[in-house]
Order: C-alpha cells, then structure tokens, then sequence
C-alpha cells in the first residue's frame, strides 16, 4: 500500500491563516508586524524566494519590504544596512537571503541581525536557546516546519527512533535540536549522519521517523527505509529529465517512488517541506512583532 502524502501545503495555509488572525489582533493594537529581506545580488532562485517572502507577508497583512542591493555592495556597506534595520521600530524581522556574494562573510552578517530581530533563527544567541531548550528565541524556518508538519500529521515522535540525514547548521542540526526537546515533536531518539557515516542505509533502516536533508538528488531509497517509517525529505534538487519540455524536473534527497511503497507517511517534493519554511518565518515575524509588544508594556508597568 502506497504512503500517505504529508501535504506540506494544505498545512501551510492552515499556519499562514492563523497568522493572519495574530496580525490583526496586533494591528488593532496598533503594531503592524514588519519583516524586511535583504537581497545582495542578482541570484535568480533567491530573487524567486525573495519574492514570495514578501507577496506572503503582504497577504497576511503585514508590511513586507523588500531591499535589493547590487552584488557589488561591501560587506560595510551591508552591516550598515543591517545595523540601521536593527534600529528601527518598524522593522520586527530581518532576514538577509543566502547565498551571499564570496568577499562578504555569512557569519559575520548573522551576528549583525538583532537577535530579537533574527527570524530566520541563525544567529548564535537564538541557536544557544534552541539547545538549551529555551522557547523565547526564534528557531530556523525549516527544521522548525518538519516539527509542524510531524505534530499536524498526527505523528508521534515520543520515544521515535529518528534519523536526519545531514548535519547542516541550517537543517541537521537544528533538527536534531529540536527532536531531542521535551515538548510536542519532541522526546524522539535521534541520530544525525552525514557524509562520514559508514554504512548509512544501516541507520536509516532503524528510523521510526527518517529526515533527509543531505541536499543529494534521490540518495535515500527504498531499500533504505523501514517498513511502516514516516519519511521527511527536505531536499530541493534540479536534475536533468528529458521527458519535461524545461529538460529539468524538481526531486527530493529521497527516491519518492521507491519510497512511497515502503513508507507509512511520506512528503512529496515539491509541495512538501517547501512550504512550511516561508509559513514559518512569518509566524517568527509576528512573535518578534508580540514581543516588542510585551516589552513597551512591562517598560509602562
């Protein structure tokens, strides 16, 4: 019997309009919850996502900007940028699109963004929190979404076996963070592999819940996956298929139809993980927005 799907986008609209009920309750407060996203250079897939950030935001009433600098910028000249942001009351999220161009340095960039400001939950103040077990910090969109799309789907993690495959500070690892957590979507017993693992389908096949996020086309397949296993695969990958009039078709890091016979519950790609990511970062956005909230009024208190 075939996998049931996860549909990553059914349970993004349901995240995207509870949301939207957050922001006019904030709004009727009078704060209008702010993400602005930084874009350096003329990256085609990022100016794509950049651009469904922002059309995602204004759809849930928020104000959303968009701020486009040539590739040319120094890295200066974008913390200066970022400092200014940080200082606005205006702006809630920052969120500076990867990948950026070689003479600036990532790291230092994400140690720039407030961490209150740090939606995309990179900086190390928020990823200390994720660890330690913290919940007033902002967690990475991603990882974050995979637990969303676990707790909705009715999947039990508690005592789980769970695998993620990768160990990136994007998704494995934050992952892994989560999955380990004493609270829903949590209390799973996790293993992270990566490319150093000897014998990987070893491990895979022990998953009650299995997590691909290696960012290799089809790697995982279904002789690598225990019957009856929820399967996650948060890959995006472009691999050549003649059989499309682009000559390109869009897969996972899993082997969906090797897969979908084995497992219990399976994402498709695209439509799966995707989604949840931007969902995500708008709710993100409107609890940096609540929280200065709070802030102004324990300062009047």
């Amino acid at each position: 019997m075939r996998a049931e799907l996860i549909d990553g986008k059914a349970i993004a609209a349901t995240i995207r309009d509870e949301v939207a009920v957050e922001v006019a309750a904030l709004t009727a407060r009078g704060v209008v919850p702010g993400l602005t996203v930084v874009l350096v250079g003329d990256d085609p897939a990022s100016a794509t996502y950049v651009g469904a950030k922002e059309k995602a935001s204004v759809a849930a009433g928020m104000h959303g900007e968009t701020i486009r600098l040539p590739a040319t910028t120094t890295q200066a000249e974008l913390l200066a940028l970022v400092e200014r942001l940080n200082a606005d009351p205006a702006v809630h999220g920052i969120l500076v699109q990867m990948p950026l161009p070689r003479h600036i340095d990532p790291d230092t960039v994400i140690r720039h963004i407030s961490p209150d400001k740090d939606v995309d939950g990179f900086h190390p103040v928020n990823v200390g929190k994720l660890l330690i077990g913290h919940t007033d910090g902002f967690v990475s969109c991603t990882p974050a979404g995979v637990i969303e799309l676990l707790v909705r789907s009715g999947v039990d993690t508690r005592g789980a076996e769970a695998v993620v495959v990768g160990r990136s500070n994007i998704v494995g690892k934050p992952m892994a963070a989560l999955l380990v957590q004493g609270r829903a979507g949590g209390d799973a017993t996790v293993t992270v592999c990566h490319s150093r693992t000897r014998d990987l389908a070893a491990h895979t096949r022990r998953a009650d819940i299995l997590i691909a996020a290696i960012g290799r086309a089809e790697m995982i397949t279904g002789d690598m996956i225990k019957p009856g296993a929820v399967v996650i695969d948060v890959g995006m990958n472009s691999v050549a298929d003649a059989s499309r009039a682009s000559g390109r078709r869009l897969c996972g890091d899993v082997h969906f139809e090797s897969a979908v016979q084995v497992a219990s519950k399976i994402t498709p790609v695209p439509g799966g993980v995707g989604p949840m990511t931007i969902a995500l970062l708008l709710r993100n956005t409107v609890q940096a927005a609540a929280r200065t909230l709070e802030r102004a009024s324990a300062a009047v208190g």
